[in-house]
């Protein structure tokens, strides 16, 4: 799971970095439905599921809901402190004069304009311009686990209904949270994004209570395959690669991120579904250079996604200072990716150096 993380952490950055060709054509989310932020909180709800559960069966409900509110204000803490270097960063490139109107551009300019307004809307999390959606839906994701959590203990596996429900009536009725800005809106649907995040809380606590997720089906290749191949298909057609299907819009219907269309959510599940049936849980080749340094990432996804917002914008801002350079694409993408591992890398060993600090307890 690290391995896989820390390559969705890696196709996020490729795919922040906007005029990048690589970041826009060579990952899976350019050629389905989908793309790495609904895997990414599907595994999120996967992990913190298990942990919740594991952490309520061993010291009670009680405990794992304290542990779960000290994980959601230190995400909190660190979007807040992540807004804060980010518009940093976009007015020191303001007042630079190659960037003067960046704020404005990403939606920045309320806090720029009227901070009075724009401080308290963002400790709401209800002000989200450019790049700045994302952990706010993880955090009112959290909010709900131990409500899901409540229900699971009660009802079992009929708790699903409840996340299924709300999903139904905010795609249905258009139940969608305000934004208090008045330039930007809110990046992800919180009542409707909630559904891949406790699917994979319901399904992280199984696997704990179980030891497995799922049953491996061979008929679920018979749901997930097609799906894939309709996603493809789709997108060849939307891309005039194929004359067929006959041309339709890229409607929000099908494929919107904000809302999270059904279809993004079936081309998720679907490709969940085939890498957890493909992939074993480990294998000598899980062990090489390059999957080792995945796997750092991934086990630091949240400070390497928090970096790579940084890196993205620079990117991005060299791709339009110099948009006729072709080579300098990959040599970002490549540095880029190299800073993230590095960085990853260098928490691994403050991780293993703390370990080594803690005083071992000595036997009886």
């Amino acid at each position: 799971m690290d391995i896989v993380r820390g390559w969705l952490q890696i196709t996020i950055f490729m795919s922040h970095s906007f005029g990048s060709f690589i970041g826009g054509w060579m990952i899976h989310g350019a050629w389905g439905l989908s793309d790495s932020s609904e895997l990414f909180v599907f595994l999120s709800g996967f992990t913190l599921g298990s942990v919740f559960a594991r952490k309520a069966a061993r010291q009670g409900f009680a405990a794992g809901v304290r542990d779960l509110w000290g994980r959601i204000w230190r995400l909190y803490r660190t979007h807040l402190i992540v807004f804060t270097l980010f518009f940093a960063m976009l007015t020191v490139a303001g007042a630079w004069g190659r960037f003067p109107d960046e704020a404005e551009r990403l939606g920045w300019g309320f806090l720029l304009h009227d901070p009075l307004h724009a401080i308290p809307a963002a400790l709401t999390l209800l002000y989200q311009p450019a790049f700045m959606g994302i952990l706010p839906v993880f955090i009112w994701c959290m909010l709900m686990l131990p409500g899901f959590a409540a229900l699971e203990a009660r009802f079992g596996d009929a708790a699903l209904a409840a996340p299924i429900a709300l999903y139904g009536v905010a795609w249905g009725f258009g139940l969608f949270p305000p934004s208090l800005a008045p330039e930007t809106g809110i990046a992800f649907n919180p009542f409707t994004w909630q559904i891949l995040y406790l699917l994979g809380a319901w399904l992280g606590r199984r696997a704990l209570y179980q030891g497995y997720a799922l049953p491996r089906l061979a008929w679920g290749y018979a749901i997930a395959v097609p799906i894939l191949l309709l996603g493809l298909v789709l997108r060849l057609g939307w891309y005039d690669f194929l004359p067929w299907p006959a041309p339709v819009a890229e409607t929000a219907m099908l494929v919107g991120k904000e809302a999270l269309a059904p279809l993004r959510v079936l081309h998720a599940l679907s490709l969940a579904w085939i890498v957890s049936m493909l992939v074993p849980r480990d294998a000598d080749w899980m062990h090489l250079r390059l999957f080792r340094w995945l796997a750092s990432i991934g086990r630091h996804s949240l400070q390497v996604f928090c970096l790579g917002l940084f890196l993205s914008w620079g990117c991005s801002a060299v791709f339009r200072l110099y948009p006729a350079t072709r080579w300098i694409d990959p040599l970002l993408i490549l540095a880029g990716a190299a800073i993230l591992t590095l960085f990853a890398r260098s928490l691994d060993h403050r991780r293993t150096v703390r370990s080594r600090a803690k005083p071992q307890p000595t036997p009886a």
